[in-house]
């Protein structure tokens, strides 16, 4: 298992010095465990502002590049990069990752909480690695910000790095199109600090 784990990791740990950029040196993934684990959405103030979606499902964090965050509005299709596996304490990292190292900004935790794997209860069950080789991935958060079912489809590029997808809200009793909650909830679920206080902080250590 430990050859696996590695190989899951390998890219995370190839493109960052995390004795530099002060982020979890993921070592190994985890064992793999049975799905409807963790999620965890990180606002990123790097060369451009965006937000990393991240689900636990095979002993790593699942991971899309979403520029315009997630919507509660499911006529709002948000475009989303699946970038590469990231550890499990990933889920809890919150700081300045220093100019020059890969990834360099702010990082906060804006949204944390379970998921349940929708696809796990169809006719033929499909865990979340089986809906990812499949394009559709279909799952219900239960957040401190958001709750309600959330689609990932991809449109493009198989499912490795860089694939293009869609991040497509459900229609359930989550749903409200008028609700913006990118900008009218900014601050971190973790510490209640903004982008601005966290830079802070890590300037004062």
């Amino acid at each position: 298992m430990a050859e696996q784990d590695d190989g899951k990791l390998a890219a995370y740990r190839n493109k960052r010095d995390t004795g530099k950029s002060g982020e979890p040196a993921g070592a190994a993934a985890a064992s793999a465990g049975e799905d409807g684990g963790r999620f965890v959405i990180q606002k990123h103030d790097a060369s451009t502002l965006h937000y990393d979606f991240r689900l636990e499902a095979g002993g790593v964090l699942k991971s899309w590049a979403v520029p315009k965050g997630p919507s509660t509005d499911p006529a709002q299709k948000r475009f989303a990069i699946m970038t590469e596996d990231h550890p499990l304490d990933y889920a809890d990292f919150e700081g300045v990752i220093p100019e020059g190292e890969y990834g360099g900004g702010t990082v906060l935790v804006w949204d944390r909480g379970r998921y349940d794997n929708l696809r796990g209860d169809k006719e033929t069950p499909q865990t979340v690695e089986e809906s990812l080789d499949h394009g559709l991935v279909e799952v219900y958060l239960h957040g401190e910000k958001l709750t309600g079912g959330y689609a990932l489809k991809r449109i493009e590029g198989g499912n490795a790095e860089q694939s293009k997808w869609l991040l497509i809200k459900m229609r359930d009793a989550g749903a409200d199109a008028r609700r913006k909650p990118t900008s009218s909830e900014p601050k971190s679920v973790s510490t209640g600090r903004g982008l601005d206080e966290v830079a802070a902080g890590a300037e004062d250590h």
